[in-house]
């Protein structure tokens, strides 16, 4: 049987408990892998002096940082297309691949930012961002409770955050310690839609796609626990 075959009756959630438990431990174990490749490669790009480089090419223009978003964009949607191949597990894990260098080279500016900040701030961000994600995920699976109602709550959310960060390139508008917590917020339902999908509405052999989504909301939390950490003074 084609594991990726349209049938709802063939997702996840309706097939038997050992395949269930397989699949949530492959899911969370390529979400592992993706977080201490993402943590080594930018370890490496920032010992290469490369933060520096970013953060000076993005000082340059307004619309650089406005480029680097539109180009996350589309390479974020070509590697979920890749990571839902049908066809390919090896064009999953290149779909995978290229989302976690992407995500490396977007926090780029940031990291550097941190570091001359307060390098300590980085590792305070990611033990409350693992500390949330453990906290929403327990929350998850203890419910079993299928929250796909909030995609429509966070498209709406994204399109929001999205809709004030292009108005701050043109208008004299700052997003500071309120807009990085309400992006925590929304990133904290991302995980937890995420996370119910999971165990609800991916097909058996869509591990690599599962774990793709939720490295994205866990990228996107730690994204703005960060901006949080830096923005208290």
């Amino acid at each position: 049987m084609n594991p990726y075959a349209s049938s709802w009756e063939n997702v996840i959630i309706d097939q038997p408990e050992e395949a269930r438990a397989s699949f949530i431990r492959k899911t969370y174990a390529h979400l592992a892998g993706a977080i201490a490749a993402f943590a080594l490669l930018e370890t490496l790009l920032q010992s290469m002096g490369l933060g520096e480089v970013a953060l000076h090419w993005i000082g340059t223009s307004r619309m650089s940082w406005l480029f680097v978003m539109l180009a996350f964009m589309v390479v974020s949607w070509v590697a979920n297309k890749w990571a839902m191949s049908s066809t390919s597990s090896t064009t999953q894990y290149l779909g995978l691949g290229l989302y976690v260098i992407t995500e490396a080279l977007i926090f780029l500016p940031l990291i550097a930012i941190a570091k001359s900040y307060d390098n300590n701030v980085i590792g305070q961000a990611a033990i409350v961002t693992v500390a949330l994600v453990l906290g929403i995920s327990v929350m998850a699976f203890t419910l079993k409770k299928d929250f796909s109602f909030l995609g429509g709550i966070l498209r709406v959310g994204g399109f929001i955050m999205l809709g004030l960060i292009v108005a701050s390139f043109f208008l004299p508008i700052s997003l500071g310690f309120w807009f990085a917590a309400f992006g925590a917020i929304f990133a904290g339902g991302c995980v937890l839609y995420d996370t119910s999908n999971i165990m609800h509405h991916y097909r058996p052999g869509q591990h690599v796609a599962a774990s793709l989504s939720l490295f994205a909301s866990v990228a996107l939390m730690f994204w703005y626990i960060l901006r949080l950490f830096m923005s208290r003074d």
